[in-house]
């Protein structure tokens, strides 16, 4: 049986390059896989971009109404190809009823779904698509990344400038006045004066 995979860590702990390393591994057996990533993802257009400089474009983008299964649908009736494997990047930011499809991709549709992203936002409270995901997910995996103590990084911290920020919308996007950190506990603490969201 198919199984939805989660792949999760902070910021920073090689997401997208895993998840681009897994398409190539497919690729290089002759299995056929499509990449996807949310529409709300603005980073790269249509690409999914590595930290690292490895860029793909993606096979589809999912808009926040849309239906996750039915697209999918859709561009598995339209290759050429057994589609081996699905792979979604930024899964944080599906919606739940998003995430059920990726499960019922899975087990209804017989095909593996490889799921990236990060579990909270800056302020420590779970992304609706990730905490679905950590629910109905077959296997959990976290990828792990170092702060800037050397201690293992779980949070993620937002800046602007040289201030950390800890209220605001959840979501911002990469841009010239947003950047992101990842962080141990004990610096987010520090950072944030004790507080968690």
């Amino acid at each position: 049986m198919a199984k939805l995979y989660f792949r999760y860590g902070a910021m920073n702990s090689g997401k997208s390059t895993a998840l681009l390393q897994a398409a190539y591994n497919y690729e290089e057996r002759d299995q056929h896989v499509l990449l996807a990533k949310p529409g709300i993802d603005s980073k790269g257009g249509g690409s999914i971009v590595s930290r690292l400089g490895v860029t793909r474009e993606a096979d589809f983008t999912i808009g926040p109404d849309e239906r996750m299964r039915e697209v999918f649908a859709r561009r598995r009736a339209a290759s050429a190809h057994p589609i081996a494997c699905l792979l979604v990047d930024e899964a944080q930011f599906l919606a739940e009823g998003q995430v059920d499809d990726l499960l019922r991709i899975a087990v209804l549709d017989g095909v593996p779904v490889l799921a990236y992203g990060i579990r909270t936002d800056f302020r420590t409270k779970a992304f609706p698509g990730s905490r679905r995901l950590l629910e109905v997910a077959h296997s959990l995996e976290e990828l792990k990344t170092i702060c800037r103590c050397g201690r293992k990084a779980v949070f993620n911290a937002r800046r602007v400038g040289e201030s950390y920020v800890f209220d605001g919308g959840q979501v911002a996007i990469d841009g010239l006045e947003v950047a992101y950190e990842s962080l141990c506990a004990q610096c987010y603490l520090r950072e944030s004066g004790g507080g968690l969201g």
